[in-house]
């Protein structure tokens, strides 16, 4: 087992001038299972591959325990990887390809064998080691390339997006499989994805990349309660979070024809460059449908109501024009999402009052998109 640093870790590809991940500061716990996570072109794989020794290094260094591998070859860093794509030999057999790693080390059949039904046991695969690929479903296929994985009984396992091509049902089948093996292994772990349910569902902690920049890193919680900017805010929770800027007059926020108190520290924190005006984020599930006339209620036209059995979603826009210029939400711009009781949810067309639950607003600084308090 080990841990692993990223030390101002920078990644530039020949031809650009920004870097696909600038100084990269993050330091990974022996055992931990850390989530990269980050919308298309973050920098969360080359991340990962520059772990691997895939991606070069331009500056800063990679650690691995004490040992700093920033320039150490692929196959002398002791790291495992398991691939979106499986990636395994089509004449082989799973038995064979589990332990073909260990085979060109030169390892003793015997001991080979023993690993492969170990590892085959871990994974519920025992009775499949003599099949080819094309005989196994796809989910069976990615505990096969695990399996090549943990054979090999690596320091650190990285896994990029492994459960991309699987369908619905059996990536939350998988997921939870990875996740619970994790910690049986107890192997340090690194896991890129873009799915933001994965990350929040698997991770100890979660590092979100925008733009090859750190944004945050913290524990599925602290990421959902107190996300550090406007970015994190968005990106983290589904549905996406209510977002939106106001102005801010006698010590609240003017939300149309609706007023938000918000706390004095928080208005003492604006800056100049704020010019008088705060950015609110509200999750779905922090608004309450109120009836029509009620002090403080935002109208909202329904556009759809997302039924899931246990929970409702309405998707719709918001009638009042000043208002609806500076909200977006994960719907899109002027359109926010609000939870209602699935045993009550309003037809399509109608228009509902919602209010903002006091105390459950986000405040960011509306220019620089950072957290306030």
């Amino acid at each position: 087992m080990a841990t692993v640093t990223y030390d101002h870790a920078t990644r530039v590809y020949p031809g650009t001038e920004r870097p696909a991940v600038d100084q990269l500061n993050l330091h990974i716990e022996d055992g931990e299972f850390l989530v990269l996570v980050g919308p298309s072109g973050c920098g969360k794989s080359t991340s990962l591959r520059m772990l691997a020794g895939l991606e070069d290094v331009n500056a800063g260094r990679i650690l691995i325990g004490d040992r700093d591998v920033t320039d150490v070859q692929p196959k002398d860093r002791d790291i495992a990887m398991v691939f979106q794509n499986y990636a395994l030999y089509p004449h082989m057999t799973v038995a064979d390809n589990m332990g073909f790693a260990l085979k060109i080390a030169g390892t003793p059949k015997a001991e080979i064998r023993t690993r492969v039904e170990e590892a085959a046991k871990i994974l519920d695969l025992s009775e499949y080691l003599d099949r080819k690929p094309k005989a196994l479903s796809g989910g069976q296929r990615q505990r096969v390339a695990m399996g090549r994985a943990i054979v090999r009984q690596p320091r650190v396992f990285l896994m990029d997006e492994p459960l991309s091509n699987l369908d619905a049902k059996l990536r939350v089948q998988t997921r939870t499989q990875i996740a619970s093996l994790q910690r049986r292994l107890g192997v340090t772990t690194v896991y890129v994805t873009h799915d933001q349910t994965e990350a929040l569902t698997m991770g100890d902690r979660i590092a979100v990349l925008k733009d090859g920049l750190l944004q945050q890193v913290g524990t599925p919680r602290e990421m959902y309660d107190t996300p550090s900017n406007v970015f994190v805010a968005g990106f983290i929770g589904s549905p996406a979070m209510n977002i939106g800027t106001f102005p801010v007059q006698g010590g609240a926020a003017t939300v149309g024809t609706a007023v938000l108190p918000i706390p004095t520290a928080a208005i003492s924190a604006l800056s100049p460059e704020d010019a008088g005006q705060i950015t609110v984020g509200f999750r779905p599930e922090s608004l309450d449908v109120v009836p029509a006339g009620s002090a403080d209620g935002i109208p909202v036209s329904v556009n759809i109501v997302e039924e899931l059995g246990s929970d409702a979603f309405v998707y719709g826009s918001l009638t009042d024009e000043k208002v609806a210029s500076t909200v977006r939400s994960g719907a899109g711009d002027a359109q926010v999402i609000v939870r209602v009781d699935p045993r009550q949810v309003p037809a399509k067309g109608e228009t509902i009052h919602v209010r903002i639950r006091p105390g459950e607003q986000h405040l960011f600084h509306a220019v620089s998109g950072e957290r306030i308090g």
